[in-house]
């Protein structure tokens, strides 16, 4: 759910069904060491409520391989999106 939709109190129940279709079983089937990364606030929000997981910025996770502590970056594959095409 972008931007702020999912914080709106009308949609914030289409947020977590809509988390939960693919996205919080995918972050809760995924050990405790292996860290959730998102960009946006509302995304990091919206898995800490669906998953009681703290989802991490991106430039968190270098600061903190940076000064080498945790959490350790780690690589994870990204899953193949069925997104239909769009054209040039």
């Amino acid at each position: 759910m972008a931007g702020s939709f999912g914080y709106e109190s009308e949609h914030y129940a289409l947020s977590m069904t809509v988390g939960g279709d693919h996205l919080f079983p995918a972050v809760r089937a995924e050990p405790d060491d292996i860290v959730a990364v998102a960009t946006g606030t509302p995304c990091r929000r919206q898995i800490l409520h669906g998953t009681g997981r703290r989802a991490w910025h991106p430039l968190e996770i270098a600061r903190a391989a940076l000064r080498k502590r945790q959490p350790h970056a780690v690589v994870v594959p990204m899953p193949k999106l069925n997104l239909p095409h769009l054209p040039a």
